[in-house]
């Protein structure tokens, strides 16, 4: 036990000894560093001291010759102040002379300018008086167009537009009887127009509900892909529309297998067969003709020619018995001309011959008037001369009685 303690006691500080020299080394080695570092920071001073002091001096001679660039460049300066002077004195001569000129054209210019101004003020209140006329008809305009989007905001009115253009269209190329208006079918609808066609044939159904709400969607769309919305929307509605008429107003054997849609615009029209082909090749299947008014207004002028070329042939015979008469009433009449023309040459006979006689009268009195008469004389030529009278007066009796005959 004191053997173990005593070996412990000797190792404990054998490692004590250890460590007091471990310590004082590294002292040793931190007191030489530290005095090292002095010896460095004492050279560092030195060094910056040195580069100070040549700075310094390096300072000076750049100052030096700083000062010496600075009484040169005084010296230039004095020296182009002075010729700018000069020049300036020069310029702002000619300046004076170049604003003196540019003054005087400036006047004359501002006068002519101003001459000008005013004729074309004088215009331009001419003109505005036009604007102003313009306006208020452009104001009158824009009423009647307020009316009329007023009209055609409403369906049912907006409907009877339509219907009431067709109508007109109707009414003026064909005459009373040939079409009827909202005439009852078979199977209850009622058109908007039907026409009578010759001949006995099945009427035509005209259609004026063109479904016009689609298509002013279209045009009021803002963006493409409303109107591409709109545009389908319109496709469904005409699509519905061709089929409706063909199963109301196509019946066999009571209308036409073709019926009219009428589209109260000449642009709809365009633009529906511009934009939308499928929906007119569908309507041309389902046998519906879409007709603008120009169109329905041509389609008016063929059926009246036809229905008068109809009119004609019925009253064919009619006709050929009036000619038949016409030419027995030119027969007689050819008859009485005739008989006419024998009483006109039998009169100018009678009067040739009656001539003939006064001639002859003429020359005998003229004989007698030539003779001598003696107290007793003979009075013969005087018989001779009552005998001729006698012949003329019974042959104006023949004549007479002859005239008489004749009639």
């Amino acid at each position: 036990m004191t053997v173990a303690s005593e070996s412990l006691s000797a190792s404990v500080a054998s490692i004590s000894l250890a460590m007091l020299a471990l310590a004082g080394g590294v002292l040793a080695a931190l007191i030489l560093l530290v005095i090292m570092l002095f010896l460095r920071a004492a050279g560092l001073r030195r060094e910056q001291a040195e580069e100070a002091d040549l700075r310094a001096r390096e300072s000076a001679m750049r100052m030096a010759e700083l000062l010496k660039i600075q009484a040169e460049m005084q010296g230039r300066i004095t020296a182009m102040a002075e010729v700018f002077g000069a020049r300036q004195s020069e310029l702002n001569q000619a300046i004076n002379q170049r604003l003196d000129g540019m003054s005087q054209r400036m006047s004359s210019t501002i006068t002519e300018q101003t001459k000008s101004t005013h004729e074309n003020l004088q215009r331009l209140q001419e003109r505005l008086a036009v604007i102003d006329a313009a306006q208020n008809n452009i104001q009158t305009l824009a009423k009647d167009v307020v009316g009329l989007q007023a009209i055609l905001s409403n369906k049912q009115t907006r409907g009877a537009f339509g219907q009431s253009r067709m109508e007109t269209i109707v009414a003026d190329g064909l005459p009373m009887g040939a079409y009827a208006f909202q005439q009852t079918l078979s199977n209850g609808s009622r058109p908007d127009c039907t026409i009578r066609m010759p001949n006995g044939a099945p009427p035509l159904v005209i259609d004026a509900k063109f479904p016009l709400e689609a298509w002013n969607a279209i045009r009021d769309a803002g963006s493409p892909e409303a109107a591409k919305l709109a545009g389908q929307q319109f496709r469904r509605d005409m699509e519905i529309h061709i089929r409706d008429i063909a199963e109301k107003y196509l019946i066999q054997g009571e209308t036409q297998d073709t019926a009219f849609l009428f589209v109260p615009s000449e642009s709809i029209f365009a633009e529906l067969h511009e934009n939308f082909e499928a929906v007119v090749q569908k309507a041309h299947r389902a046998r519906i003709v879409i007709v603008s008014p120009s169109l329905l207004m041509l389609s008016i002028q063929v059926i009246q020619a036809v229905l008068k070329d109809q009119r004609m042939r019925a009253q064919a015979h009619l006709i050929q018995g009036e000619v038949a008469l016409l030419m027995d009433d030119l027969g007689r009449l050819d008859e009485r001309v005739r008989k006419l023309q024998g009483h006109f040459a039998m009169a100018q006979k009678d009067i040739d011959m009656v001539v003939t006689s006064a001639d002859k009268l003429t020359r005998r009195g003229a004989k007698i008037e030539a003779l001598e008469f003696e107290a007793g004389g003979d009075v013969r030529p005087a018989r001779d001369d009552e005998t001729p009278a006698k012949s003329v007066e019974s042959r104006t009796g023949l004549l007479k009685l002859r005239v008489v005959d004749e009639e």
